[in-house]
């Protein structure tokens, strides 16, 4: 009888210890207890085993069906612990779980529950427009179960997708099947067999979408592409495009079978894959198929043709943000610039000198090039200029011994700068055996012999060169002619003189001494 009151006080304290949830149990009043959250689901859930009032620091192993799922694992400092893991294929009905744990006065202490599976259904993909061709997985059947039912549910009832489907000895089955015909949205995808009934199985859904479709797949800010709708309402207002998000095209209407086209100018944002999208009054973006819009990088030059000197812009779009870019022309460097956050720049470059005709204008990273354009340098050549001295027919020095005569030719004016050419020649045609001088480069309209020439006949002539090489014609040839005797004949003209000068003296002196006889 004295027993009975002790018990007594022991069990009311007990009941204000399990009255107090908030209060961990340390297993002064009832053992160690295993739970499951949740206690049944289809294969593949996550499954969370808990347990209290154990040993603390004490290692757990968990076996399901005999197999070891969880291992290395210790109890809390408070004898608590929850480890998780995934249900494995199964067919339908009570599987086996056993937790063991080490305890301080024996070597484990071992808890047995089970997890009920239930059967369910998986789809893949899970959206799509109709005709998309999807997979559908049965878990946790029974086993070996046969004459399974796929049925696909549309607006006005269910399709049956699928007949006298088995399950395998873990209850799993699968099979493929199309999308029919059914309206945007939640389309229910259910199953039942001769021992599962519909109302016992996980359904699956489908989300069909309605359809979009872009002229090409990629392209340049700026750039005009056409989206194509299908499959919205039947007259169906207030349908949007949107790109990444924003929207780029509002007001469209669909027609009586739900279809609208629309086109419209890529929108300025930094290289890569955008999204394409669309929404309308009844159709909600998520029942919209979504499409991939690659946005390549692209430049824009203006002016795109002109001169040498010309000071041209080149705009960038669609490059990554934040990125400094290299401006090459002909493969030189030219400049650098810093893309903005939407992947655009802006910069100016002089056109250097170079042949007449296109010329590559190159963006870059430092990886390589991104994109290119073409600048045309122009290709008017300049006015042939005008000889001015010597003149023509002229004469230069007087005695042929040799001088280095001095050119002089009219300006040529162009957009392109200029410069001149040079040619002296002992002939007209001025063949390359004739030519005796020949400079090139001359930024002056007058030029000076480096050498003194002959006595001869000599012929002249100028080439105006723009910075774009464009050539004019060569003048018309001018001839002049180096000093009025060759040296021999003055030579001899001089002996000659000096010759009829003594002799003259002669002459003067013999008739001076016979003057004097006389007298």
């Amino acid at each position: 009888m004295r027993l009975l009151p002790r018990l007594v006080v022991v069990l009311v304290i007990c009941l204000g210890v399990v009255a107090l949830p908030s209060t961990p149990a340390h297993g002064q009043c009832g053992g160690p207890v295993v739970e499951l959250v949740p206690g049944s689901g289809v294969p593949g859930t996550q499954l969370i085993v808990q347990g209290r009032n154990f040993d603390p620091s004490k290692y757990i192993d968990v076996y399901y069906d005999g197999t070891l799922m969880s291992e290395g694992t210790r109890t809390s400092s408070t004898g608590d612990f929850s480890i998780a893991f995934t249900i494995p294929e199964g067919s339908k009905g009570n599987h086996q779980l056993v937790v063991e744990v080490g305890t301080n006065s024996i070597g484990t202490i071992e808890r047995e529950t089970s997890f009920y599976v239930t059967p369910g259904l998986t789809v893949s993909p899970e959206q799509g427009p109709e005709g998309t061709t999807v997979t559908v997985t049965g878990h946790g059947f029974v086993k070996n179960e046969d004459g399974i039912e796929l049925m696909y549910y549309t607006d006005g009832g269910y399709d049956s997708v699928g007949t006298n489907i088995t399950a395998d000895a873990q209850g799993h089955w699968e099979t493929t099947f199309q999308i029919p015909a059914s309206g945007a949205g939640q389309h229910k995808i259910d199953a039942q067999g001769t021992a599962s009934q519909s109302y016992d199985v996980k359904d699956a859904t489908f989300r069909v979408t309605a359809v979009i479709s872009i002229d090409k797949p990629s392209g340049g800010v700026g750039e005009s592409i056409t989206v194509t709708g299908s499959r919205f309402g039947a007259y169906e207002q207030g349908i949007q495009i949107m790109f990444e998000g924003q929207p780029v095209v509002t007001g469209i209407k669909a027609n009586s079978q739900g279809s609208w086209e629309k086109t419209f100018d890529v929108p300025a944002m930094a290289a890569g894959n955008h999204t394409i999208t669309a929404k309308g009054e009844y159709t909600p973006e998520q029942d919209v198929a979504r499409l991939s819009f690659e946005i390549k990088s692209d430049i824009v030059l203006w002016p795109d043709e002109g001169p040498v000197g010309t000071n041209l812009t080149v705009t960038g779009y669609g490059f990554a943000s934040g990125k400094n870019v290299s401006i090459m022309y002909d493969g030189s460097y030219e400049a650098t610039a810093a893309t903005d956050g939407q992947g655009a720049f802006e910069a100016s470059i002089s056109v250097p000198p170079g042949q007449h005709g296109d010329h590559q204008v190159t963006i870059g990273y430092s990886a390589g090039n991104i994109a290119n354009a073409v600048f045309t340098l122009e290709s008017v050549p300049p006015d042939a200029p005008q000889l001015i001295s010597p003149a023509d027919g002229s004469r230069v020095g007087l005695v042929g011994k040799g001088v280095a005569p001095t050119f002089e030719w009219s300006a040529v004016s162009d957009d392109s700068g200029v410069h001149y050419r040079l040619q002296v020649a002992t002939s007209d045609d001025f063949v390359a055996s004739s030519i005796i001088a020949s400079v090139t480069g001359l930024t002056e309209t007058s030029y000076t012999l480096d050498r003194d020439i002959p006595y001869g006949t000599y012929y002249w002539t100028v080439q105006a060169v723009d910075g774009a090489q464009n050539e004019s014609p060569w003048t018309a040839a001018g001839s002049f002619r180096v000093g009025i005797l060759p040296l021999w004949a003055f030579i001899v003209i001089i002996v000659a003189v000096v010759v009829l000068i003594g002799a003259l003296i002669r002459v003067l002196l013999r008739r001076r001494a016979i003057y004097d006889d006389r007298w």
